[in-house]
């Protein structure tokens, strides 16, 4: 039974400039992060290098104030918002005499905080044990006094009984497990397929309004916050679109589409995660359609963009057709819409997911693209887009 722990540690946020664009951007996602996962946060250290140092990633003066801030606070915890080697956690634990971790067993802790599912369980404790398998070279006298804590949570509670080899057979039964679940939800999309049901996927950026959005569409009632990772178990419905049944002149069936809310992406998303999320993520590859919904009112919206398009790729993704959804525009004033190429090709859809502005918008957006998508395949034409080309017109 993995213990869970309640959170509340005292944390110090730590975050050097390597004169990359989104340094701001990447410090407040590292706030949301910490303050999603219910730490206390005690105070901030800042720096610009041009590199990491080998030992300690930051310089030795840096360390040194880092160690009076934790003295100061009495902070439990030191969270860089950088990925450290083992190497570099051991060294900066004796010289801060305090636990360290770096912003992937940050973003591993919140999954594991968060995952509802029993797959989802499965895929996070594979994801923790990788990301674990890394560091078993590092001291672990502290979690002889420690129990629980943030980026503690999971497989970290296993303590010193916790090797390679043990570590190696949980990892094989986890996968095993997992490929098991993942045939089964294979098979059930095949079971689709036959039944010729369209199914579209959700995707974007942490706390780009997927899940309200989704909710909007089906009236689901999947849970929705203002937080990074507020989902991580793959939620469908079906959806019925009128205009989709009505050319088909099949009976009611034939407008439905089955529509999946995601997991949301973010910059320097672990490998691991993704790895271990790949099984879940096939539905995403599968679609025939993406639903790439995007924070208008972000000011890194860009950066988020092309986040999100790296995690497509990774995952095979890339060349499944895709519609952007401009979500929240209630926070921008702009009026709901959508936009065409100079073709007249769906590329665009403006709306609010928590007003509902431009939902009737984008359900007709969702009839035109679905129908020549459906056209498409009675043709048995061979479909392979473009990475970015997102559109059938009729």
């Amino acid at each position: 039974m993995i213990e869970r722990h309640a959170g509340g540690e005292r944390v110090i946020l730590v975050a050097l400039d390597f004169a990359k664009p989104d340094f701001a951007e990447s410090v407040a996602e590292l706030r949301l992060l910490a303050a999603g996962a219910g730490l206390d946060i005690r105070g901030e250290v800042q720096g610009k290098r041009s590199r990491a140092d080998a030992a300690l990633f930051v310089g030795s003066g840096k360390a040194d104030e880092i160690a009076a801030l934790v003295a100061a606070t009495e902070a439990d915890v030191v969270i860089f918002n950088h990925e450290l080697s083992p190497a570099q956690e051991r060294n900066l634990e004796r010289r801060l005499q305090c636990r360290v971790i770096d912003r992937t067993s940050l973003i591993l802790d919140i999954f594991a905080r968060r995952a509802q599912s029993a797959e989802g369980k499965l895929q996070v404790e594979l994801a923790q044990l990788q990301h674990l398998s890394t560091r078993l070279v590092r001291g672990w006298t502290h979690l002889e006094r420690q129990r629980g804590g943030v980026g503690m949570r999971g497989p970290g509670e296993k303590q010193l009984e916790t090797d390679r080899r043990l570590l190696g057979v949980r990892v094989k039964a986890l996968r095993e497990r997992l490929a098991k679940l993942g045939k089964q939800r294979r098979t059930q999309r095949r079971s689709r397929s036959r039944q010729q049901v369209l199914s579209v996927a959700l995707v974007g950026y942490t706390n780009a309004g997927k899940s309200t959005l989704f909710n909007a569409l089906t009236r689901a009632g999947a849970y929705a916050a203002d937080q990074l990772f507020a989902t991580l178990d793959t939620t469908t419905r079906k959806i019925y679109l009128p205009r989709l049944a009505e050319s088909a002149g099949d009976g009611p069936a034939s407008g439905e589409v089955v529509l999946a809310d995601t997991v949301g992406f973010i910059t320097r998303l672990p490998h691991d995660l993704v790895a271990a999320f790949r099984a879940t993520l096939e539905a995403t590859a599968e679609a025939d359609l993406l639903l790439h919904v995007i924070d208008s009112a972000s000011p890194g919206r860009e950066r988020q963009i092309e986040a999100v398009d790296k995690v497509l790729k990774e995952i095979g993704a890339d060349v499944v057709p895709q519609l952007r959804v401009y979500n929240k525009l209630d926070l921008t004033g702009v009026a709901p819409g959508v936009g065409r190429d100079e073709y007249g090709k769906l590329h665009s859809v403006y709306v609010s997911a928590q007003t509902g502005a431009g939902i009737e918008l984008l359900r007709e957006a969702l009839s035109e693209i679905l129908l020549a998508v459906r056209l498409r395949n009675e043709a048995g034409k061979p479909d392979n887009p473009s990475p970015q080309t997102t559109v059938f017109s009729t």
